[in-house]
């Protein structure tokens, strides 16, 4: 989830992009997290919580895209310190595999073990194909899922191939300089957001990740970066330790409510949201101010390098 690896400098706008998107994962996953524990029938949400749906098929693609970005940096980086870079993939998703399977005990609805599975199968092969052949894969597993409706494994299997290939095409490396192609992208988006509404949720879904991350890009060419930076860069930069902690304080926050989750008013939800997240941007905040990365994270790379960061 990160896009930083040992001697490898950050990339600010990568890190605000991720602690909003971790926002909106957020979002959608309280209801669903209390709702799975708590609520005492098992009757779907009311209406006033459908559009948890749409919120998360916009954010949720991010995360996917981030991750794959994440990887490939990291396949590089390591290609230039160790013999067998590929070994160092392998250990960062068997932890994140472990990571996934414990916090499925805590809630069903887990991404960390899809994601360490379809790294598995299908992003860490990518690194032996040319850079052409992960981005038209990538491609076609996005058109695949935009055919056939819905499906988690091949949406995360393009999501991920992309991300490594906007890598290998170095526009990665460009993105904190580079105002025209979000702006091209954003605008392409844009006009294609008003049909959303009559496309599947897979492809509205799309569309709107891809608007907000260029909208996102391009604020952080504007005096709005300072504030980016302090609102986003630190969720961001611990989104690993704060995706699976927020399920514990979700589920801390719905015994404190009590009652179905079904039936919360909507302002009650807004409210255990925004103080999670409240509570997540000051732990954040105040541990980056010591440390360089999250405790989750420090753990994770440990186990990715099999040396203490």
């Amino acid at each position: 989830m990160s896009d930083a690896s040992p001697g490898q400098q950050r990339i600010g706008a990568l890190d605000i992009v991720r602690g909003f998107a971790l926002c909106g994962v957020l979002l959608a996953n309280v209801h669903p997290i209390a709702h799975a524990t708590l609520a005492a029938t098992t009757g779907p949400p009311g209406a006033e919580y459908q559009w948890l749906g749409h919120v998360y098929s916009r954010f949720f693609p991010i995360f996917s895209l981030l991750f794959g970005i994440g990887f490939a940096l990291l396949h590089r980086s390591a290609a230039t310190r160790v013999d067998r870079p590929r070994l160092v993939l392998l250990r960062r998703l068997l932890a994140l595999g472990v990571a996934g399977a414990a916090h499925l005990l805590l809630w069903w609805g887990d991404i960390l073990s899809t994601y360490a599975v379809v790294g598995l199968l299908v992003l860490l092969p990518s690194t032996w194909l040319p850079r052409w052949a992960v981005a038209g894969l990538g491609a076609a597993f996005l058109a695949t899922a935009l055919i056939t409706g819905d499906s988690r494994f091949v949406v995360v299997s393009g999501l991920f191939l992309l991300g490594a290939a906007l890598v290998r095409y170095g526009v990665v490396d460009r993105v904190e300089q580079s105002v025209r192609v979000p702006a091209v992208l954003g605008a392409a988006f844009a006009v294609s957001l008003p049909f959303a509404d009559h496309l599947p949720l897979t492809a509205a879904g799309l569309l709107g990740a891809g608007l907000y991350v260029c909208v996102l890009l391009l604020l952080c060419h504007t005096p709005l970066r300072p504030v980016l930076d302090a609102v986003f860069a630190p969720l961001g930069r611990m989104a690993f330790t704060n995706y699976l902690t927020a399920t514990v304080l979700v589920l801390a926050a719905a015994r404190l409510v009590g009652g179905d989750a079904t039936t919360w008013p909507v302002t009650v939800f807004l409210a255990v949201t925004g103080s999670i997240i409240s509570l997540q941007w000051l732990w954040s905040a105040l541990w980056l101010r010591a440390h360089r990365h999250g405790p989750l994270e420090h753990l994770w790379r440990w186990a990715t390098w099999l040396r203490r960061p």
